[in-house]
């Protein structure tokens, strides 16, 4: 602030909609190194600028609204956060409400007791941290011309994965248009609608024509800076960056789900916001950090990726929700209950949440009996058990080995990165130096240790055997283990022929595999994994 010139501070004047003041900032040739002064000192004093630069000092807070209109949530994560009334009158909405009802991680709560929280108190956290950053990048750089509009526009965040729309719909409806991002803008235009949310917005001097747009297109991550121009590209990466996944959604959930799993989370989100500003990159806005910190954001996608193996795909989890049993038990209910025609009435689908699971468990209908049964099972610990994980194997010529059901279990395979499948993130996360900090820069991943992975993708193939009978699950375990000690005999006997051609003797040693069982799975003779 006080390196600007007396041009930028009328530039921040007409951001903050004192126009009428400009003129006289422009013949007192008030310039940023002035204005700091006036503002620490001089309001005592009898200046002419006095009531100008109280009404300037009152708006650098981020709202025009009075602060007891502020509402005040008490986070176990964040801890006490303050949200603009406007947010509050957007979770006061039956559409926002029902969000109280989906959990954060589906099935998870059945491994985990503590990951009992919901959609609802993430998108209040993913809203406050969204603030948080934009309120830091328009104090450190005013130059940007962050207005409340752009703020409270990017705070608007609506978009919520569902349990039925990854899982369930794309098997009851595989014909029908109901991706993730289709149905965020179908739930956000009908709750617009129903509560007569464009006045509200009026009223806090959002303009509805150019603001809707900008917020619906972050919301399905596109970038053609509809409702913004060029020079506020970076809008778009606050909420969800598809470009290199760092943003304050995966901030929010990071660091509320390791609270409720009891996971540690190595990556300080606050730490970040201290070093973020905003450069301009290939022609384009982009936000950095300083170079010292790539180090924490390799932790954050090390913490992301920890996660995902060891709740988000745990083998019970996966097991119950992904792949089978409510999967399973939704589909034959589907017929009966129409849950797959809520996507088709935002109405309906407002009404849709994990309450089902609760609806069939308690039915008495008999059209439902199967359903019910599947669920029961989940309730009992009666599900698919384990019998072993490996990860994908190929053949010598890259050519793929099948996996070969045997009729008594189920075969998952997981893919696991860092958020961009075999690409690093960081390729794509530009820094700035202390000496220059406009200049954006990229960092190689040697200059910032040797010891990081050097892939960023694997694949996990678990085997899950159908049979409830501990004599049975055994045989399998027996099965499976043979199996892959038999290709791994195969494979380091093909390699050990290639190089020395003479016969290997009768005493060729058999390989130690060790099976940790992090995941269920299916038996099988031989293994490999597409993809790999």
């Amino acid at each position: 602030m006080e390196n600007w010139t007396v041009e930028e501070v009328c530039s921040y004047l007409r951001q903050q909609g004192l126009e009428q003041w400009v003129e006289n900032f422009q013949a007192a040739q008030i310039t940023g190194k002035r204005l700091q002064n006036i503002v620490t000192t001089a309001l005592e004093e009898k200046d002419p600028l006095k009531q100008c630069l109280k009404i300037l000092h009152h708006l650098k807070m981020p709202w025009k609204s009075p602060f007891k209109e502020m509402k005040v949530f008490n986070d176990p994560v964040h801890g006490h956060i303050e949200l603009h009334p406007l947010l509050v009158c957007i979770i006061d909405t039956p559409q926002f409400q029902r969000l109280r009802h989906i959990k954060q991680m589906g099935a998870g709560y059945f491994v985990y007791p503590g990951a009992a929280h919901n959609r609802f108190e993430h998108s209040i956290g993913v809203a406050y941290l969204a603030g948080e950053l934009l309120k830091t990048l328009r104090e450190r750089q005013p130059e940007l011309d962050i207005s409340n509009r752009d703020i409270l526009c990017v705070q608007i965040d609506m978009v919520h994965s569902h349990t039925f729309d990854g899982m369930f719909m794309p098997k009851a409806q595989p014909t029908l248009e109901c991706k993730h991002e289709t149905l965020s803008i179908k739930m956000f235009n009908h709750m617009v609608k129903e509560n007569k949310l464009e006045s509200e917005m009026e009223k806090y001097d959002l303009i509805t024509k150019e603001d809707l747009p900008f917020i619906k297109q972050s919301a399905i991550y596109l970038y053609d800076f509809t409702g913004r121009t060029a020079a506020k590209s970076f809008l778009f990466d606050i909420v969800s960056n598809k470009r290199n996944g760092i943003d304050v959604d995966k901030w929010d959930y990071l660091a509320r789900d390791c609270y409720h799993l009891g996971i540690r989370n190595n990556f300080d989100h606050w730490r970040f916001l201290k070093f973020a500003r905003v450069c301009q990159r290939d022609g384009r806005k982009l936000i950095c950090t300083r170079d010292k910190e790539a180090w924490n954001l390799y932790d954050m996608f090390y913490t992301r990726y920890f996660i995902h193996r060891r709740a988000c795909h745990h083998r019970v989890k996966d097991i119950i929700e992904n792949m089978l049993v409510i999967t399973d038990a939704f589909l034959k209910a589907d017929a009966h209950l129409n849950i797959s025609q809520a996507v088709e009435d935002m109405d309906t689908y407002t009404k849709l949440t994990d309450h089902i699971f609760e609806e069939i468990l308690n039915s008495k209908k008999n059209e439902l009996k199967e359903s019910r049964s599947i669920l029961q099972k989940i309730l009992c610990r009666k599900i698919y058990k384990c019998v072993g994980e490996t990860p994908p194997l190929k053949t010598e010529e890259d050519t793929e080995v099948r996996l070969i059901h045997t009729g008594t279990g189920h075969v998952i395979v997981i893919s696991l990165d860092y958020g961009k499948k075999e690409e690093n993130p960081m390729k794509d996360m530009y820094f700035y130096r202390k000496q220059n900090p406009n200049e954006a820069i990229s960092i190689e991943q040697h200059e910032v240790s040797h010891l990081l992975p050097e892939k960023f993708f694997e694949q996990i193939v678990r085997v899950y055997c159908r049979k409830a009978d501990n004599k049975k699950v055994q045989e399998a375990k027996m099965k499976f283990e043979n199996s892959f000690k038999e290709f791994e005999r195969s494979q380091v006997k093909q390699s050990s022929l290639k190089e020395n051609p003479q016969a290997l003797p009768s005493h060729f040693p058999t390989i130690p595999t060790t099976f940790h069982g992090l995941v269920p799975f299916v038996l099988v003779s031989c293994f490999s994994f597409p993809g790999s």
